[in-house]
């Protein structure tokens, strides 16, 4: 495939960079417990400075990866199927959301909501980042928002985002990794004098399932 050929591709949809992908649970927000293939794509240009997965960040070092391919290793295995990266709606997500419904799987997606949405999603996971804040369509699509706790102003953070996501979104606090020891203890104190909202635990990383 020449390189005109494959920028093409790429802006379809057609192929991905894929960083990685396999099969766990999902240890995080709604669907913690299930079983879930995860496709995490490549490039992030949001930045966080706690982020866990930094080598997501540059795309050119994950090989683009037809989407056939993906959706055949994925239907394998599961019938969820989790898109994550990185911030996967760097990309059009149309074709392969489209393909894994055709291989009847379920298309759950974990996005900071930075670029505007595609593809045809049955769970949105809305963690919004203050360095590049999510789109209008981004806050529409939120079945739940999953915001971070690095500090205590993150709560007023948290309270600004939950004012602009649809009125049914599921809303959750998750303390950064990190900052458990210290942030938990108000995360519950906050959440019982705030109870629309619950508590999101990364249960994967106690239970040590990578």
């Amino acid at each position: 495939m020449s390189q005109a050929e494959s920028n093409s591709a790429l802006q379809e949809g057609r192929v991905l960079p894929l960083m990685e992908e396999f099969y766990t649970i999902q240890g995080e927000g709604f669907y913690s417990g299930n079983a879930a293939y995860f496709i995490r794509l490549g490039g992030c240009d949001v930045g966080c400075h706690w982020c866990d997965v930094k080598e997501s960040w540059d795309p050119e070092l994950h090989p683009l990866t037809r989407v056939e391919t993906i959706v055949e290793h994925a239907s394998k295995e599961a019938k969820l199927a989790v898109i994550t990266g990185g911030e996967p709606l760097m990309y059009n997500l149309d074709y392969l959301t489209a393909r894994l419904k055709e291989a009847d799987m379920q298309t759950n997606i974990e996005t900071s909501g930075a670029y505007e949405m595609s593809g045809d999603f049955d769970w949105v996971c809305l963690s919004p980042k203050k360095a590049k804040l999510p789109t209008a369509s981004a806050y529409q699509a939120a079945d739940e928002l999953k915001v971070i706790i690095y500090n205590k102003h993150d709560f007023i953070f948290a309270e600004e985002q939950a004012a602009k996501v649809n009125k049914d979104a599921l809303l959750l606090l998750q303390t950064e990794w990190s900052k458990r020891h210290e942030m938990m203890p108000m995360i519950i104190e906050y959440v019982k004098k705030n109870p629309k909202w619950k508590i999101s635990l990364q249960t994967h990383k106690y239970l040590d399932i990578p």
